[in-house]
């Protein structure tokens, strides 16, 4: 994608950015256009069904952390996992009921959080996105590819359309559009799980009665795809991790939580077990690996626990 304006492309870009970066109030009597709720998006389970049924044009794997500044405005940073990977990071202002209108940053680090600052963002208000309900908003693909080359590589992962439902967060970016009409990153909202893990120094082989265990009391995975190393207690890497994701098989069509221990070096899985999605605690004990986890803290049962 070139970065280079040609003078008739920096006209239109100007042009489609004369809109000041004011806050607004959306009209109180219509249905207000959707926030997502805070918090950080993955498509892994899209991506995942994608590899196992083989689909033409496989979606790549995208990370959406949203952020609410207030009730007009949100910060999206939009991760794209591939090859090459790319980051990009967008505002929203709530213009009307139905209508989000994208901002990029104007400056190198703009403040995010309680340092935001709207003067830091310039409108692409040719790329606007507008519904007719809360469900669904839209931009005019044709007017917004006037503006793309003055956005450089980044335009690719630009929002063009969501929509929020429950969990989901579901996004076209301008990059889906070589995927075909109705291509979208489907994204669910990451819970996250905190506890420990420990693993004997004996490793797979170890002896049933061996104490050498290493603990990690400082655990964090997302249930969308994340992934911990299991380390020994000097903080080295022991060469097996520990996963956890959401899927669901095809084979009965049940949503199951399934954390795995794998092997770095082959990438195979050595053991799994399944939990209901909405499980609050979570252990594994193959007599060389325990692991505690919680919903949102720190697990409170310990090595040994039956």
């Amino acid at each position: 994608m070139k970065r280079l304006l040609s003078p008739a492309l920096a006209a239109l870009l100007l042009s489609a950015c004369q809109s000041p970066p004011t806050r607004s109030t959306a009209g109180a009597a219509a249905l207000l256009s959707p926030m997502p709720t805070a918090g950080e998006y993955d498509n892994h389970e899209q991506v995942w069904a994608a590899l196992g049924g083989g689909g033409a044009a496989s979606p790549a794997h995208v990370v959406v952390a949203v952020e609410a500044i207030d009730r007009d405005w949100m910060v999206w940073r939009v991760h794209f996992d591939a090859a090459q990977a790319m980051d990009a990071t967008w505002a929203f202002r709530r213009t009307d009921a139905t209508t989000w209108l994208p901002h990029r940053a104007t400056i190198a680090q703009p403040g995010i959080g309680k340092n935001f600052d709207a003067t830091q963002w310039t409108p692409l208000d040719a790329c606007a996105l507008r519904g007719t309900s809360a469900a669904l908003v839209r931009a005019d693909a044709a007017a917004c590819s006037a503006i793309v080359p003055g956005l450089g590589a980044q335009a690719a992962l630009l929002p063009i359309a969501f929509q929020t439902e429950g969990e989901w967060l579901r996004v076209r970016l301008y990059a889906d559009q070589a995927r075909g009409p109705d291509a979208r990153s489907e994204a669910r909202r990451v819970a996250w799980f905190g506890g420990w893990t420990a693993i004997n120094g004996g490793g797979p082989g170890a002896a049933a009665d061996s104490a050498d265990w290493h603990m990690d009391r400082n655990v964090r995975l997302g249930s969308e795809g994340g992934r911990a190393p299991l380390l020994w207690r000097d903080g080295k890497r022991s060469g097996y991790s520990l996963t956890l994701e959401r899927l669901t098989y095809r084979d009965g069509n049940v949503p199951v939580l399934k954390p795995s221990v794998v092997d770095d070096a082959g990438g195979g899985t050595l053991a799994y077990a399944w939990a209901n999605p909405e499980a609050t605690r979570i252990g594994l004990n193959l007599g060389w690996v325990q692991v505690g986890l919680e919903r949102g803290g720190a697990a409170a049962i310990r090595p040994g626990s039956p």
